[in-house]
């Protein structure tokens, strides 16, 4: 029987993982098959076929189709330029899932800093757009997420796979 196989706190632990991981398939926010890009803690980068702009407005689109909140879509540029500032363009969407973060902040709620997600889109000297994300490793160490090692995964596994779609990729 159930009891008997899993303790209450380990059910505690892995029902939120458990519930959300199956939300995140079945919503179709990656692929049951997909994986995390082999990246060391810190930042993913990729590189974007469309400028900023657009992949801001592909990546919004992409957040409105799936359960994702958009909080807030921020152009630096913009803002520079009301300073009477020169900015290349860069933009930072900042969206997230209640139902994602908060099993991290019950692991340690110092990862709230860290929350919620963000992705960085920019255009360097050479025209070049990128889109950076924290990869979610980097918050599992630098939080010491100690029992949240599988949806630090699926986190990962899903701005991974929206960071592919929002460039083309």
């Amino acid at each position: 029987m159930l009891p008997h196989l899993i303790s209450a706190n380990r059910l505690k632990v892995l029902l939120p993982v458990a519930i959300v991981a199956l939300l995140t398939v079945l919503l179709g926010l990656l692929p049951a098959s997909a994986t995390l890009p082999d990246e060391e803690a810190g930042l993913v980068y990729m590189p974007s076929p469309f400028t900023v702009a657009e992949t801001g407005d592909r990546l919004e689109a992409l957040l409105e189709e799936r359960p994702l909140n958009l909080f807030a879509r921020i152009d630096h540029a913009a803002n520079a330029a009301s300073a009477n500032k020169d900015l290349p363009p860069t933009q930072v969407l900042i969206f997230g899932n209640p139902n994602a973060g908060t099993p991290l902040m019950q692991c340690n709620r110092t990862v709230a800093i860290d929350l919620p997600q963000k992705m960085l889109l920019w255009q360097d000297e050479d025209g070049q757009t990128w889109l950076a994300y924290n990869n979610p490793r980097y918050l599992l160490e630098r939080h010491n997420l100690t029992g949240c090692e599988q949806n630090i995964e699926m986190i990962g596994r899903a701005l991974h796979s929206l960071a592919i779609a929002a460039t083309g990729g």
